[in-house]
């Protein structure tokens, strides 16, 4: 059975938009995935730790018949093949790609937590979700759309179609 899942990507080293589109072109070749759709680039403010670049962010759904930690090791693997290194909570990164959204999941333990526990707090997640996904529902927090106001003191703004 496929489950449709949003992911969350992002950097803000080695030129973030290409960096973006490597990684697109990586999820969609992993076995047991098939890419649905990816939102516009957004640029965004970094949030937690200040002293960096600007982000790009991204959403993308894709199809996939992997269980959660599968798809989250490919990842992981996407994010290390493209230079990712976790130097400190928050640090700039050339790669960061997160699972928001898989199905209707929701799973608390020290691997993964679904929804991403912070994906309603995030502009740089919301209004790309929102743009593939209008009538998107968090489960836990409701409609995608009722949350991007409380967003609003985040800077971000959609950059040209990728």
């Amino acid at each position: 059975m496929q489950e449709d899942v949003y992911l969350g990507l992002g950097s803000n080293l080695a030129r973030p938009r290409e960096q973006l589109r490597d990684a697109v072109h990586s999820i969609a070749a992993i076995d047991g995935v098939t890419l649905r759709a990816v939102s516009s680039h957004y640029g965004s403010a970094p949030i937690g730790y200040d002293d960096q670049p600007d982000f790009v962010n991204a959403v993308a759904r894709v199809a996939t018949t992997l269980s959660p930690s599968a798809l989250l090791s490919a990842l992981q693997a996407i994010e290390q093949a493209q230079g990712r290194q976790r130097s400190f909570r928050n640090a700039p990164r050339t790669l960061d790609l997160d699972i928001v959204l898989f199905g209707d999941l929701q799973q608390d333990d020290p691997l993964l937590t679904l929804p991403h526990p912070r994906c309603h707090e995030r502009a740089f997640v919301l209004l790309p979700l929102q743009e593939l996904a209008p009538d998107c529902e968090i489960p836990g927090h409701g409609p995608v759309a009722a949350l991007i106001p409380r967003c609003a003191d985040q800077r971000i703004v959609r950059l040209d179609a990728q």
